[in-house]
């Protein structure tokens, strides 16, 4: 195992607050989605039933990601200590995805202030699973601070999650998971074997911090009020298994309590109605400001998780 150090985990923070999703480095997950691409074919030839080479599909490349981090940082703090913390941060900065996120919301709340429909569509588009062509602001609104909340979670406190239990490897191994999820967790005809082990990784995966979720939330939605974080915990975990997902429910719905605003219900999912329950339910339809605020509770909760983190790893690692 590597030991992680809270500067490091600090320093991947600031670089991801500071500059995002840089388009002139080369991200880990694209690979990772050419590696899913690649060796989906090639597992499903080895093994004829699509459940057992799902599989064995996803297991090997969660594990080959793990193996390959791993060997690459010990590589590194080999040749130096100092790169290989360099190293660290690097490979843990692309594991978080709070500010890019964030700008991909502010286009959509930006386009929405420009009363220009079609262009609000078409940049949730962009961060949504959903069919967006016939959303109206309030529809478009919704989908927004819903992947807001759900990407503090698998975007950055489930990364983190995971760094503190087995360091930066573990954490990329965990956004295998979650690209697996994200391109072979389908539902369909082609992936509803194949894929459900991926599927049902993700649901593991982040079954714990999907919860923790709610706390963190809480405690910084009572930054702006107390009264917001009181609404933040008790949505949260009243409303967060009304979700048919058994994860993603839950910053869903401290989020809905934080802003009082009502999420979920039913949505077009790759042409096909999906109905979905509200989260939410008491309050009102959320308006185009409510993208804002998700995004300000978003990078506010994702700051103090970075700290509170940087904190246990600090505490633990003090020689008595």
């Amino acid at each position: 195992m590597i030991e992680i150090q809270w500067y490091v985990i600090f320093a991947a923070f600031i670089l991801d607050f500071v500059f995002g999703d840089p388009k002139i480095l080369p991200h880990p997950v694209i690979y990772m989605g050419k590696a899913i691409s690649f060796f989906e074919g090639q597992f499903r030839s080895v093994f004829k039933h699509p459940l057992v080479s799902g599989f064995f599909f996803a297991a090997c490349l969660i594990l080959s990601t793990w193996l390959i981090a791993f060997f690459i940082i010990k590589a590194s703090i080999y040749i130096h200590p100092v790169f290989g913390n360099f190293v660290q941060v690097v490979l843990l900065f692309f594991c978080f995805s709070s500010a890019s996120l964030e700008k991909a919301a502010i286009n959509v709340f930006q386009a929405l202030q420009e009363n220009d429909m079609k262009k609000a569509r078409k940049k949730v588009s962009y961060i949504v699973g959903r069919n967006t062509e016939i959303l109206d602001q309030r529809g478009v609104t919704r989908a927004s601070v819903e992947t807001v909340a759900e990407n503090f979670m698998d975007g950055f406190l489930s990364p983190l999650f995971f760094t503190l239990l087995g360091g930066v490897p573990l954490a990329l191994a965990y956004k295998m998971v979650n690209t697996l999820d994200s391109m072979v967790g389908y539902k369909n005809d082609r992936y509803i074997l194949f894929g459900r082990p991926s599927a049902r990784m993700d649901d593991v995966a982040n079954f714990i911090p999907a919860r923790i979720s709610v706390l963190i939330i809480s405690l910084s939605a009572a930054f702006f009020s107390l009264e917001k974080g009181v609404f933040a915990f008790k949505t949260g975990f009243s409303q967060g298994c009304l979700n048919k997902s058994p994860n993603s429910g839950y910053p869903e719905a401290a989020f809905a309590g934080a802003l009082k605003i009502k999420l979920g219900g039913p949505n077009m999912y790759h042409g096909k109605l999906v109905e979905k329950p509200y989260i939410g339910r008491q309050f009102q339809d959320p308006e185009k400001e409510s993208i804002k605020q998700a995004c300000d509770l978003m990078m506010l909760a994702s700051f103090l998780a970075a700290l509170i983190s940087c904190f246990i790893v600090f505490i633990f690692q003090v020689k008595p």
